[in-house]
């Protein structure tokens, strides 16, 4: 039906000693931004507005090509930093993997059809652009819509059914709004004028949209395959050591992480019952675990926000006190400019409203304000259902949180690490830095004293804790042993204690993230055994505030590498 990639000769410009006699790191993303266009622009590079993908046949064994001498090089020691070169080892492996073991470009309509979709809001949304420059690489992207879609209906060879059935979808969206809606929206909304060429490029590229979409309901449709949720041992086990970079087995993480759970359930047994003795000194303490921690967690869910707007205020609050704390006790050197701002999520963002998140800024962005969303629930539905989702982001919770995602966790770490004069580290993070930087510095402020007083706050860290070593765990018995989400379900709550709110999006994350679900847990383990392993080797010495800072201006480098970073390095 289809020709498939075939292994030939690479291109003779690829052998090129030119090639390399940059820095292998900038040969390489160079090569990076004009196979990803969009990606560098979503990242801040502005230039790459120019440009658009070509996911032709060609193209890809010409990026898959490189790739492959990119490693080849790697392996020779290639003049590089071996930080950066671990990173981009791993990133050049993934790229072999996505376009070769996985062949992408044969299996996922959705692939083409969110480059498609993708194509023209960057164009109408950059307001660096002149209004002739929009105009110009409006009619360019019509163009390249129908390359895209020519490449597509060339390339594709059997898709699965939930990946069939999303891309057809959302083509006839971006469909229906190149014929009926595109050309009003530049004239009345966007006062955009069009091309010499428009008509003639949005017809065309309509037709060629058109063709896609019937190649996908009747070809594609009569050879898909099975939707394959589950990864299974050897695609899990494979997929781990690729994305920690190293031989961890899901058999260990397994290990690891339920013996995570279980050591924290103990602790989360003895500050309860600390906690219940302060706060009912005449009343009787359950002895059954469980009941012993549920009835502080209830104490914990009261102390909860009313509704958005007081959830808005105590983080604002909230946000100010632990920069306050942070430089108060030393322990890590403050960014100058503050670029944060916190908001509520819209309801717009659907699901994502319910969890809330960080929006930073791309790496390359020259306005790097980073935005927090914080969770929300529209205060038209029950009241109950809206008591039970407070109860959920309850303030103990909200106290430990703010470390995470704010000081010195998330928002404090990409905003130094923006500096790194290494755009590897930038482009190519490692994965597991990222979240487990946050969760570790939960327990570093709160064993500096943050909210010393209040035993609900380390309860709800040690809850949170709970849960890092839930989502590897529950992970892997999914992937490699056929977990159900109703046995996900009742493990999460019974066992690990999470809270309903956050136990029922698990089941999502588990299948469409398996692996970053891992992160929180290991990374922060990683951190916790270098920060032990750093007191020990130089007793009083130890510089905290040198520690930190000097993990932050490294940037997501893996973990294991500031071993080597500290041992030649030393607090003035």
């Amino acid at each position: 039906m289809k020709s498939v990639l075939k292994k030939i000769p690479v291109l003779v410009f690829f052998f090129c000693t030119t090639l390399w006699s940059q820095n292998l790191s900038e040969s390489y993303i160079n090569e990076w931004k004009q196979f990803y266009p969009s990606k560098a622009l979503s990242d801040g590079i502005h230039a790459s507005v120019f440009q658009f993908e070509d996911v032709s046949e060609e193209n890809i064994l010409k990026w898959l090509n490189f790739n492959e001498q990119v490693l080849l090089e790697l392996s020779k020691g290639n003049n590089i930093d071996p930080l950066d070169a671990r990173l981009l080892r791993v990133q050049v492996q993934s790229e072999i993997d996505k376009w070769k073991k996985l062949s992408q470009h044969t299996s996922s309509l959705s692939m083409y059809v969110r480059i498609i979709s993708n194509a023209l809001n960057p164009v109408l949304n950059a307001d660096y652009l002149i209004t002739s420059e929009k105009a110009s690489l409006i009619c360019q992207r019509l163009i390249q819509v129908t390359n895209i879609s020519d490449a597509a209906k060339n390339n594709l060879m059997v898709v699965a059914e939930d990946d069939l059935e999303s891309g057809i979808n959302r083509l006839g969206f971006v469909l229906e709004f190149y014929k009926n809606d595109l050309s009003k929206t530049l004239e009345n909304e966007l006062s955009i004028p069009k091309c010499l060429n428009f008509q003639e490029n949005l017809d065309t590229s309509i037709k060629s949209l058109e063709t896609l979409l019937s190649f996908a309901k009747s070809e594609l449709s009569a050879n898909k395959k099975e939707s394959k949720k589950i990864l299974g041992h050897d695609e899990y086990a494979r997929q781990l050591k690729l994305y920690t970079d190293s031989e961890l087995s899901p058999e260990e993480l397994s290990n690891i992480a339920l013996e995570e759970i279980e050591t924290v359930r103990g602790l989360l047994g003895d500050v309860s019952k600390t906690y219940l003795k302060s706060a009912y000194p005449n009343s009787i303490i359950p002895e059954n675990l469980t009941q012993l921690i549920e009835k502080a967690f209830a104490d914990m869910e009261k102390d909860a926000p009313l509704n958005a707007t007081d959830y808005l205020q105590f983080w604002n609050e909230l946000s100010e006190a632990a920069i306050k704390f942070i430089e108060k006790n030393e322990i890590a050197t403050l960014p100058k400019n503050n670029t944060l701002r916190i908001i509520t999520a819209p309801e717009s963002a659907g699901p994502a409203a319910r969890i809330g998140w960080v929006g930073s800024a791309p790496p390359f962005s020259p306005n790097p304000i980073t935005t927090l969303n914080l969770p929300s629930i529209p205060e038209t539905l029950p009241k109950q259902e809206q008591i039970d989702f407070w109860a959920s982001f309850n303030r103990p919770f909200n106290r430990m949180i703010v470390i995470h995602e704010l000081f010195p966790g998330h928002y404090m770490q990409l905003k130094i690490s923006r500096e790194t004069p290494h755009p590897i580290r930038l482009l190519f993070p490692y994965g597991i830095y990222t979240e487990g930087w946050a969760t570790f510095t939960e327990k570093v402020l709160l064993d500096a004293g943050w909210e010393k007083d209040d035993h609900l706050t380390l309860l709800a860290h040690l809850r949170k804790r709970l849960e890092n070593a839930n989502r590897a765990y529950t992970s892997m018995q999914v992937h490699c042993n056929g977990w159900s989400q109703d046995q996900v379900l009742k493990f999460s709550t019974e066992t690990s204690l999470l809270a309903p709110q956050f136990a029922k999006s698990l089941w999502g994350r588990i299948i469409n993230s398996p692996m970053q679900l891992t992160s929180y847990f290991l990374g922060g383990k990683q951190f916790t055994a270098l920060l032990h392993s750093e007191k020990e080797r130089l007793g009083d010495k130890f510089d905290l505030k040198f520690f930190m800072d000097t993990i932050m201006k490294t940037g997501p480098v893996p973990i294991d590498g500031f071993y080597d970073i500290f041992a030649n390095t030393s607090p003035n």
